[in-house]
């Protein structure tokens, strides 16, 4: 985790899964970003150009974006909850994951660029839109995921009001309380 998220208590806890929601949100936000890359044709030129058909590389891009969700969900973890503002969070890592995968791999290292265009145009609005989607939907899949100590899977008032668990139980407390506590009752 970075240094400056850690120190604002930006850690995942025991019953939060960020790797198993960024896996599960990278490939809901691989289907749009797919689609995108069939209609610029970033498919159909990639493919011919690895040796296999434009439908494995869809499916190679597939992984490959799992794999960036999973990597989304470990780096930024419980930072990357916030439902207002995660598609931007989302759509900087997208161009990240740009510039240091597709680039190098297809357009650096070989002898001649293999994407040039409109489908190298298409890889990089694909790569964020894929960003922003993953960035839109991690909050939510990180959400349901989520198990609470008190009721089991998903969110319950419970467990984060009176009577639960959760650091809103721990500033509230009776009244009463706190005034036998006072008096040396308690």
């Amino acid at each position: 985790m970075l240094r400056i998220l850690r120190a604002h208590g930006l850690d995942a806890g025991p019953t939060q899964r960020p790797l198993l929601a960024g896996a599960i949100a990278g490939l809901i936000a691989a289907i749009p970003a797919i689609a995108l890359l069939g209609r610029f044709g970033s498919l159909g030129t990639l493919g011919p150009a690895t040796g296999t058909s434009p439908l494995v590389a869809g499916l190679a891009y597939g992984a490959m974006m799992l794999l960036g969700g999973v990597l989304y969900g470990w780096l930024f973890q419980r930072a990357a909850n916030d439902p207002r503002g995660g598609w931007l969070f989302g759509l900087a890592f997208g161009f990240v994951l740009w510039m240091l995968g597709p680039i190098p791999l297809l357009q650096w290292l070989p002898d001649q660029p293999v994407l040039i265009g409109r489908p190298a145009l298409g890889l990089l609005l694909g790569q964020l839109l894929w960003g922003f989607v993953l960035g839109v939907v991690f909050p939510f899949v990180h959400r349901r995921l989520h198990i609470s100590l008190d009721d089991g899977p998903g969110f319950s008032p419970k467990s984060v009001g009176p009577g639960g668990s959760g650091p809103a139980t721990a500033a509230t407390r009776p009244r009463h309380t706190w005034k036998a506590m006072r008096l040396g009752d308690a």
